[in-house]
């Protein structure tokens, strides 16, 4: 081989070796299923005592969650997506009154620092799960700072929706609809779920709407124990099925409701809601929880930083800004910070304005897959080029030591000049 032919080949094999190097880097993954809930940096999971919804109500004795002995080490991933140590430089929700209608809360749990008011029996959060959630709304964490809740600045209300087991009345539920209404809170979230609609529950939930309150409610009650979710019918809960509540259910990491989840229609957002960390009414440890009064805790954070950002908003324009911000799927998954950052066009839908200047973990993966798509294609197509670039260099680099005669005759010259 001649130096030039040399020297193409050369340059050949590392365009060979480039390309083979590249071509990998282009071509998705394939995601393994999920065998834990994952931790925020995808790693193990974390291992914390379980948050009930409700205690045992026919157990003889009420006997109280304990508090947890055990820390979380690290950041659950439901923070991650909701991209709440971004969201908390533009919005707390300082100032913003987010009354809780469930198993009540602990007005002096860790990370809630005196910014709880319970009313009557409220005070008593013998299940934990109102306390649990309050901390998701407003908790600042503690001596975990980044296991803050989305609306850290907020105050909390707490409200019994339930008895002291857990059980959800719908009498209940109404009185503290009514209380919260009285009380001017800018946020509701009922964390409990009814079978049945009443007028009383219709009348309740029409008031605090007339008087601007914003009020969310969990999509469905968590699923019973004893029998499979495939036995029971899909059916609408209340108050999530009144005309103006937004009705918040469940998701998992990869963005699908839980197989668990009781089959429901009228769903207007999902936010997470499984493996989910937040502390307790004693002690300063950590719980894990899940269901859809877990998502609807994080909505109601998210519509208090968006009302702490825009006070002057109607009700129906903050819920229109939670939905039309949320990431696009089945049914749309909450996304905290581009619901107080986001700039809305005439139709109520994002601009993406905030999200193109500065960009947060993509959710729906379809577009990344679109993309490595046209990433393969370039590599293949650049390759291509390379390859047909140094190959006219190798054939003219051949042809001038020719002497750019044809192929053949430069030997037969050469050999009739030699004799």
């Amino acid at each position: 081989m001649t130096p030039p032919a040399r020297g193409a080949g050369r340059l050949l094999s590392g365009a060979g070796l480039a390309a083979a190097l590249l071509l990998p880097t282009a071509v998705p993954a394939t995601a393994q299923p999920l065998a834990r809930v994952p931790a925020a940096d995808g790693k193990k999971g974390q291992e914390l005592p379980g948050m009930p919804s409700a205690l045992d109500p026919e157990a003889e004795e009420v006997v109280c969650t304990p508090a947890s002995r055990q820390k979380a080490e690290k950041q659950d991933w439901s923070r991650q997506r909701l991209d709440l140590d971004r969201l908390h430089q533009h919005s707390t929700g300082a100032g913003v009154t987010v009354a809780l209608i469930g198993t009540g809360v602990a007005p002096d749990a860790a990370g809630l620092d005196g910014r709880v008011t319970a009313q009557g029996e409220a005070e008593d959060d013998c299940v934990g799960q109102g306390t649990f959630l309050a901390g998701l709304i407003a908790g600042n964490g503690g001596d975990s700072p980044r296991l803050a809740g989305v609306a850290p600045g907020a105050k909390i209300l707490a409200l019994r929706g339930t008895d002291r087991r857990g059980q959800a009345s719908s009498a209940l539920v109404v009185e503290a609809l009514r209380a919260a209404t009285e009380a001017k809170a800018e946020v509701i979230a009922v964390a409990v779920a009814l079978p049945r609609q009443d007028a009383a529950l219709s009348s309740a939930v029409a008031e605090a709407r007339r008087e601007g309150a914003v009020v969310l409610a969990a999509a469905t009650p968590d699923p019973p124990s004893r029998i499979g979710t495939d036995e029971i019918p899909a059916r609408t809960y209340w108050p999530a099925g009144e005309p103006g509540v937004l009705s918040v259910a469940d998701m998992l990491p990869g963005g699908t409701r839980p197989d668990s989840s009781l089959p429901t229609d009228g769903i207007d957002l999902a936010a997470p809601g499984a493996g989910v960390v937040s502390g307790g009414p004693s002690g300063d440890g950590h719980y894990l929880g899940g269901g859809a009064a877990v998502a609807t805790a994080y909505a109601a954070g998210a519509a208090a930083a968006v009302r702490a950002t825009r006070p002057d908003d109607s009700p129906e324009a903050v819920v229109r800004r939670l939905t039309s911000t949320a990431y696009p799927a089945d049914i749309p998954q909450l996304d905290a910070y581009a619901a107080v950052t986001a700039v809305l066009g005439d139709s109520g839908t994002s601009s993406g304005a905030e999200r193109a200047a500065d960009p947060v973990t993509v959710r729906d993966t379809s577009a990344t897959d679109r993309a490595t798509g046209r990433a393969t294609l370039f590599v293949l197509i650049g390759s291509a080029g390379v390859l047909a670039a140094l190959w006219a260099g190798f054939a003219l680099s051949r042809a001038r030591a020719r002497g750019w005669r044809p192929a053949g005759t430069g030997t037969g010259a050469a050999a009739t000049g030699a004799e």
